[in-house]
C-alpha cells in the first residue's frame, strides 16, 4: 500500500455520500503579499553636464600621457570595485546552517526561513500556500466510488484513498510553515499556587476562571493561555504527568514528524504500525505513552524490556498522572502534543486501539498538504449533530448524565444550536475524534489548547465540545478544520477492541 497510487482495502462503507478530492485555496489569495515597491526614478542629466565631463577627460590626456591615463582610470575602477563589495556585503549573515535553502512554491521563490522558531510566525515569514497535483496524476481526479451493495454488513467501513507514492509524498512535504492567521506568538501560562474560584477543572489545567476562558477566543496577534502543565519548570516535569529527563530529552529532539498513541488503565493491546516505508522509519519519531499499570502488565508479560521499544513504537513510562479517569488523562497527549514535543512541524495522534496501517507520509500528504490544511480530523460515520451525539453519551452510559446535560446547557446559553445546512461548508459538528492529523502552528495549537481546557472542565467527551472551540475560534480568525469522512479514516487506521478484563 505505500508504494502505490491508490490504497484500497476490501468492504463497503454504507451510504455515505461521494466526496471529490479537492485542491486547497492558495493563502496567497487570502493573505497577499504586499506589492512590489515601485522602480526608482533616476533623473536625466542635463546634455550640459554631459559635455563639461567631455571637456575634463580630453584636458586630463592633453596633459598626462597615455599610460598614466590608464593607470588612473584603474585606480578609479578598483576604488569603485571595493566600495562596493563594502556597501552591499555588510550585514550579511556568512553561517548557512541556521537557515533553510530557498524554496519554490506556486511558481514564487521563497526565502530562507529559521528552522528553530518554527513555532513563532512574523509578518515576513514566507508560508507554505499549497500545490496542484501534475496533469495526468491518478489522484487528480479521484472520485469516491459508490459502496457495494452488501445487506449483510451494515455498519462502519472503510473506502478507498488515493494516496500517492511515499517517495512523491516525501519530496512534496512543505519547507515553510503553514499561515497562522492574526495569532503569531502562543505562550503558556504557568503559576505555582492555584485558586479554584468557578467550576470544573484541575489543577493540571491550572482552574481557568470563566472570564480568562472567554478572553482566550478573542484572538491577537500574541497570547498567553491555560493549556496544562501549569506548574513544574516545563511539560512533563513536576508538573503531574511527570516524564522521565531522558525521555524528555528525545521527545525534544524530534523535530520533523510524529506519531504518537497512549495506552493508560492497560486498557487497550499494544498494535505495531505497518507498511511503514524504510524513510519513515528512519526520519519519523513513534511514541507510546504508558502509564505504570500498563508498563508494569506488559513488562510481566514479555512484551517490554528495558530497550523502552516495540518494534518502531519508543515507549515513555508517565507517572503522577493528573486524572483518576485513565481516558481523561489519555487526552493530555492527545490535545497537547505540542507542548510535549516542542520542536515537531506536523503529529499523527491516534487511539491506543487503532493500528497504523499506511505510512505517515501518504497521510500527511493526502489530507493536510494536499488540502493545503493545518488541521484534519474525520467526522462521525453517523451523527453530525452535538444534541443528538449528547443523548447517545448517555444512553450508552459513557458519563453521568448530569454532567452531560449540564455541559450541553451551558453550550446553548453561549449561542451552540442544532447543526444545520447554515454551517456549510462544515458537514458535522461531531468528530470521530480517535484521529488527529495537524501542523504545530500557533492557531492550530491554540485550538488544541482550548479545547483541552473544555475536557478539562466539563466532561472528558471530546466530541461534545469540539464543535464549540472551532466556531468560536473561526469568528474571530480566517481558519478552518478539514473533517474529512469516516470511511477514509479507517482506510489507514484498523479499529481493535479494548482489553477484556
Amino acid at each position: 500500500m505505500t508504494g502505490g497510487s491508490l490504497g484500497l482495502r476490501s468492504a463497503s462503507y454504507g451510504s455515505l455520500q461521494n466526496q471529490n478530492l479537492q485542491n486547497g485555496l492558495l493563502l496567497s489569495s487570502q493573505f497577499p503579499l504586499p506589492p512590489p515597491p515601485p522602480p526608482l526614478f533616476v533623473p536625466r542629466r542635463p546634455a550640459t553636464m554631459l559635455k563639461e565631463k567631455e571637456r575634463f577627460v580630453s584636458r586630463i590626456c592633453k596633459f598626462a600621457g597615455r599610460k598614466k591615463v590608464g593607470m588612473l582610470f584603474l585606480c578609479v575602477v578598483s576604488a569603485a570595485v571595493f566600495g562596493w563589495v563594502l556597501y552591499f556585503g555588510k550585514g550579511e549573515d556568512p553561517s548557512e546552517d541556521d537557515h533553510a535553502s530557498s524554496i519554490r512554491l506556486n511558481n514564487q521563490t521563497a526565502l530562507s526561513y529559521e528552522t528553530s522558531t518554527y513555532g513563532l510566525q512574523h509578518p515576513s515569514s514566507v508560508y507554505f500556500t499549497g500545490y496542484v497535483l501534475p496533469p495526468g496524476n491518478p489522484c487528480e481526479n479521484f472520485v469516491l466510488p459508490p459502496p457495494p451493495a452488501d445487506k449483510k454488513r451494515t455498519g462502519p467501513r472503510p473506502c478507498p484513498v488515493c494516496y500517492l507514492p511515499v517517495e512523491e509524498a516525501i519530496t512534496l512535504m512543505p519547507k515553510a510553515p503553514s499561515y497562522s492567521p492574526v495569532l503569531h506568538n502562543l505562550t503558556y501560562v504557568y503559576a505555582e499556587h492555584l485558586l479554584k474560584t468557578e467550576f470544573g477543572g484541575s489543577e493540571f489545567g491550572g482552574y481557568p476562571s470563566l472570564k480568562q476562558r472567554n478572553d482566550s477566543f478573542n484572538i491577537k496577534e500574541s497570547m498567553t493561555v491555560h493549556c496544562g502543565f501549569v506548574k513544574g519548570t516545563k511539560p512533563g516535569r513536576g508538573t503531574g504527568y511527570d516524564i522521565d529527563d531522558a525521555d524528555l530529552l528525545d521527545m525534544e529532539q524530534c523535530n520533523g514528524i510524529v506519531v504518537a498513541s497512549a495506552i493508560f488503565g492497560n486498557f487497550d493491546l499494544l498494535r505495531e504500525p505497518k507498511n511503514i516505508s524504510e524513510a519513515a522509519q528512519k526520519s519519523v519519531c513513534f511514541y507510546m505513552f504508558l502509564d505504570e499499570e500498563t508498563e508494569a502488565y506488559m513488562r510481566n508479560t514479555s512484551i517490554l524490556d528495558g530497550r523502552k521499544k516495540v518494534g518502531l513504537w519508543r515507549i515513555v513510562l508517565v507517572r503522577n498522572l493528573p486524572y483518576a479517569d485513565p481516558r481523561r488523562n489519555g487526552k493530555v497527549p492527545k490535545l497537547l502534543l505540542h507542548r510535549l514535543f516542542p520542536n515537531v512541524r506536523y503529529s499523527i495522534w491516534m487511539d491506543g486501539k487503532l493500528e497504523l496501517v499506511v505510512d505517515p507520509y501518504q497521510i500527511l500528504e493526502r489530507f493536510l498538504w494536499r488540502k493545503n490544511a493545518s488541521f484534519a480530523i474525520s467526522r462521525h460515520y453517523r451523527r453530525f449533530d452535538v444534541f443528538v451525539e449528547a443523548e447517545a453519551n448517555k444512553a450508552a452510559a459513557k458519563y453521568d448524565n448530569s454532567s452531560i446535560d449540564f455541559q450541553i446547557e451551558f453550550y446553548k446559553q453561549e449561542g451552540l444550536t442544532p447543526y444545520s445546512e447554515v454551517k456549510l461548508p462544515f458537514t458535522s459538528d461531531v468528530p470521530e475524534g480517535c484521529v488527529i492529523i495537524r501542523e504545530h502552528i500557533p492557531i492550530s495549537n491554540l485550538f488544541t489548547c482550548l479545547w483541552f481546557n473544555e475536557v478539562d472542565r466539563f466532561t472528558s467527551r471530546d466530541q461534545l465540545s469540539f464543535s464549540i472551540v472551532r466556531d468560536k475560534i473561526m469568528a474571530k480568525v480566517n481558519w478552518s478544520i478539514s473533517m474529512f469522512l469516516d470511511c477514509e479514516r479507517r482506510n489507514f487506521v484498523v479499529q481493535g477492541y479494548h482489553r477484556m478484563f
